[in-house]
């Protein structure tokens, strides 16, 4: 899982000027011209109201590609009402034009599974998933929003030939169709639709959606081809008739892959179909670190490319911190029992856009380019409103390492009083520094002039109604035991709290057997076409730091297949669900049980197996799955089964799940805590990784004194007294300085080295220590819920001990070797 270590962070920044630079680039109505003998960097721009450009679609994101909403759902009223604000409210936060959701299909597409519509032919269920609900929450706080479907997989009955299914067949059209009139029962109209999510495309399937559409009344709805890549455009050249039935070309990663997003490309091909043309998907970054290389892509795809929409995967990350993409978003959302959670820089990159533009406006190309003609320097797009004359420009000094003069003369109609300017610095981690109101500018001899500092994004504009939330996120607090659910409480249809689908889909229904209310039951009846590499039916719940405790839950199974319970629940490998830690309890109907440890390498290792002929058949049954320490006791109807010793997980989730496409059932799930483990002492922390020890650089006392890793040498800066704090946390005292460690601040930005300071620090200075199995654990940080990390997995002495977001890796695993 180290691999994911560079995922949201940002390269450093480019040193392209020098800092004796005194010959540079002036842009007179966007054209370059010579400046000699300045100091400071000016661009000169002319902001005219008839210049031509391409109309403008709109910044937004993406709910689904995985269940990258699924625990927002969950949050309690208040914050949720305020996580939605955030993303969705204008003049607030994100402001988010487009909303682009996954049509689900029963399939992991990424981060978890969502439910289908129609899990078998002709059984529509307009009421499954969470989509709708977000759809209607988005159009609640911003009516002009536009939505966008498309889907990553689909039910294993579509075109269904005998070999698990057919994406590119009339199944699907009418499939997407239906979906579309769900949309309309719900009140929803759906602008846009797309075809299969990265799996290329079918010209002649393309036509008949187009056709449906039509025929169906869905007019309106605009084809997005193909959420691949440009090749689409090249043959959409070639055929008359697929070019007619795609209204608009997406491709996905246009400014790069996880990177900084620095340049972003097009292809002749796509410009020549004069379709608009969309980053239907960019982003995979986290919600902090990739701030800046959002920024840069808004104004860099228009420039580079004409590019007129940007979506962002993911729009939150409200998911479980053991999946893979676990902080990418423009908001962390991972605890809805405590109501805590995180806005991003991402946030505040697409607001100096949204907030201060609107889809149907107009980029104004000679007003659009980059400051002095350098891409080092920095970029700018303007854009006009096409009836009101009002116009705003949006500045990226990011990569620019010395201020820089910009001056804007206006014509051609647009208004020309006083020019309102917000900036944002993307250099620091305080949120206070994000979307400022700065002092208005006003015109000298009809040109207004802008001083930009570096790392910095500005936007400039005539209109008003723009800000900043204020609304704040709850304390961070672990998941207490015991917890049940009767499963009583979601209502038919329904998805269980805190459940997360990673593979199927789990909705509450009717309970069978003569079980009176409603239970959960696995609802895919065959292997759907998968996005992801395929996988058995199972969901999990909880907290990553449950240690000690016993799972059960009642289950119901009808046909031959098993049912699963999982315990110690960890780390999910990316783009495969089938590979995670854990372990579970297996029952098949006819009677065989089977303890098992799984890993993220897809290897199952069977620890105890057996036949109960008591549980074999149609009737109802309660497993139970318990752990203390190494101890794993599994036990039906109350009666142990059997008994294994294992070391390799010492904390996880719990989870339900079936062996095969099976519809069984399952009730009244509880986990009990068994005894607790608790530290208290002085400790050598000794990472798994490198064999060396958590150290105070330099012997230092000092508060904010960095930490790093050094080879033991028993010096008092290797040294760590742990305090219980209460809840489950403890303070990490380094013996030399009396000091605790601490997340800088609560700092949540990834990368953050970790220092210490002068007690008491409330949560920055609290951890909680999470057995990882085989004699390590982890240390989470309550503030942020990040992880002590050695950087990049480094081996060296003097190496940065970070904080970073859990990924499973041994370099964020500890020790603790006792001294006394």
């Amino acid at each position: 899982m180290w691999t994911h270590r560079f995922r949201g962070r940002v390269p450093a920044r480019i040193a392209a000027l020098g800092a004796f630079l005194l010959v540079v680039g002036m842009i007179v109505g966007g054209q370059p011209s010579a400046a000699v003998g300045r100091e400071r960097a000016v661009t000169a721009v002319t902001v005219d109201g008839h210049g031509a450009g391409r109309t403008f679609d709109g910044v937004g994101a993406i709910s689904g590609g995985g269940g990258n909403t699924r625990l927002l759902t969950d949050y309690p009223a208040r914050q949720r009402g305020q996580i939605l604000d955030y993303l969705f409210r204008p003049g607030y936060g994100a402001a988010l034009q487009i909303l682009k959701v996954e049509i689900g299909g029963d399939t992991n597409s990424t981060d978890g599974a969502e439910a289908s519509h129609e899990h078998s032919r002709g059984a529509v269920n307009c009421g499954t998933g969470y989509e709708w609900w977000l759809m209607e929450q988005a159009k609640a706080r911003n009516p002009g929003i536009k939505l966008y479907g498309l889907a990553w997989g689909a039910p294993g009955w579509i075109g269904n030939t005998g070999s698990g299914g057919n994406f590119w067949s009339q199944d699907t059209v009418d499939y997407l169709v239906s979906w579309l009139g769900c949309a309309r029962r719900h009140g929803l109209t759906i602008d846009y639709l797309g075809g299969w999510n990265e799996r290329g495309y079918n010209a002649a399937w393309y036509e008949r959606l187009h056709a449906a559409l039509a025929a169906d009344g869905y007019r309106h709805t605009q084809v997005v081809g193909a959420d691949s890549g440009w090749d689409v455009a090249t043959a959409m050249r070639g055929d008359p008739a697929f070019d007619r039935a795609v209204d608009i070309v997406g491709t996905h990663y246009p400014c790069g892959y996880m990177s900084a997003m620095t340049q972003c490309s097009t292809t002749s091909d796509a410009l020549a179909t004069g379709k608009q043309l969309w980053a239907s998907e960019n982003g995979s970054e986290d919600y902090n670190t990739g701030g800046a290389a959002l920024a840069r892509a808004v104004n860099r795809g228009y420039i580079d490319a004409r590019l007129t929409a940007y979506i962002n995967w993911p729009v939150v990350a409200a998911v479980y911190p053991n999946l893979p993409y676990n902080t990418m978003g423009l908001v962390t959302a991972n605890q809805p029992w405590s109501g805590a959670y995180s806005v991003g820089k991402s946030t505040w990159a697409t607001a100096h856009t949204t907030q201060f533009t609107r889809p149907g406006w107009h980029y104004i190309d000679t007003a659009s380019g980059y400051l002095g003609g350098a891409r080092a320097n920095g970029s700018y797009v303007t854009l006009r409103s096409p009836d009101s004359g009002a116009w705003s420009t949006v500045v990226e000094t990011l990569d620019a390492t010395a201020a820089q003069t910009m001056t804007l003369r206006v014509t051609g109609g647009l208004a020309a009083g006083a020019l309102h300017m917000w900036s944002s610095d993307f250099n620091s981690d305080d949120q206070r520094d994000y979307m400022v109101r700065q002092p208005d500018l006003t015109p000298v001899n009809g040109v207004y002039t802008l001083s930009l500092q570096p790392g910095r994004v500005y936007s400039v504009t005539t209109t008003t109604g723009q800000g900043a939330g204020t609304a704040r996120s709850a304390a961070r607090g672990p998941l207490p035991l015991p917890y049940r659910d009767d499963f009583e409480h979601p209502g038919v249809g329904g998805e269980a709290r805190l459940l997360a689908a990673q593979q199927g889909s789990f909705e509450a229904v009717r309970c069978g057997g003569g079980r009176a209310g409603t239970c959960v039951q696995q609802m895919a009846p065959t292997a759907p076409i998968n996005w992801d590499n395929p996988a058995d039916p199972y969901a999990t719940l909880g907290d990553l730091g449950w240690t000690n405790y016993t799972v059960a839950v009642d289950t119901r199974l009808t046909q031959d297949g098993a049912v699963r319970l999982l315990g110690r629940v960890g780390t999910q490998s990316g783009f495969s669900p089938a590979g995670i830690d854990s372990y579970d309890l297996s029952l098949s109907h006819g009677g065989g049980w089977a303890i098992e440890r799984d890993n993220t390498a897809h290897q199952v290792t069977v620890l105890a197996q057996g036949t109960d002929t008591g549980a074999a058949g149609d009737g109802w049954h309660r497993l139970a799955l318990g752990f203390d320490g190494s101890a794993i006791t599994a036990s039906i109807d109350g009666h142990t089964v059997g008994t294994a010793d294992d070391t390799s997980y010492g904390s996880g989730q719990v989870g339900i799940g079936t062996t095969g496409y099976v519809q069984a059932q399952y009730d009244n799930l509880s986990v009990t805590p068994g005894p607790a483990q608790t530290y208290a002492g002085t400790y050598r922390l000794v990472n798994r990784n490198s064999g060396k020890t958590l150290d105070v650089v330099g012997q230092a006392t000092a508060d904010g004194s960095a930490v790093d890793q050094w080879t033991g040498n028993g010096g008092a800066n290797q040294q760590w007294t742990v305090r219980p704090t209460g809840d489950g946390y403890y303070a990490l005292v380094g013996v030399q300085s009396g000091k605790v460690l601490e997340a800088p601040g609560g700092n949540p930005v990834s990368g953050t080295q970790l220092d210490i300071r002068s007690g008491p620090l409330g949560a920055a200075g609290q951890w909680r220590i999470v057995p990882s199995g085989d004699g390590y654990a982890t240390l989470e940080n309550r503030a942020t819920g990040m992880l002590a990390d050695v950087d990049g997995q480094s081996t060296t002495d003097g190496a940065r001990v970070i904080e970073w977001p859990s990924n499973g890796g041994a370099n964020q695993q500890w020790q603790l070797a006792r001294i006394n």
